[in-house]
């Protein structure tokens, strides 16, 4: 359903009018969404896959550490803002999202 935009996944097709274009812009958008989804091409889906590959070659010691310490502030219930934003120096958004589902579960949404 989620592929027929029956589904409504938010950013997406959630905040569009019938007509096919936002509701509000905001400020400054120059663009109009078609009410398509655009897909990345081939050659764009590797360009990312390298960059991720890269990213976690250069810094395995730096995202293990930055990783852990934004389970435990987690896990502490503490601020998390901080740890995260450092993180993401390091880590992919995979990897981010693999630490939190470890010590936090993941969310599933009741149909």
């Amino acid at each position: 359903m989620k592929h027929t935009g029956e589904y409504p996944i938010i950013g997406v097709n959630t905040f569009l009018s019938s007509k096919g274009s936002p509701t509000v812009l905001p400020e400054g958008c120059k663009s109009r969404p078609s009410g398509k989804v655009i897909r990345a091409t081939e050659e764009e889906k590797e360009a990312q896959i390298a960059t991720v590959e890269n990213l976690q070659k250069a810094y395995p010691d730096e995202s293990a550490t930055w990783l852990r310490k934004l389970q435990e502030a987690a896990i502490k219930n503490e601020n998390m803002f901080e740890m995260l934003m450092e993180a993401t120096k390091y880590c992919s958004l995979g990897q981010l999202t693999a630490a939190m589902f470890e010590v936090g579960g993941q969310y599933r949404r009741n149909m």
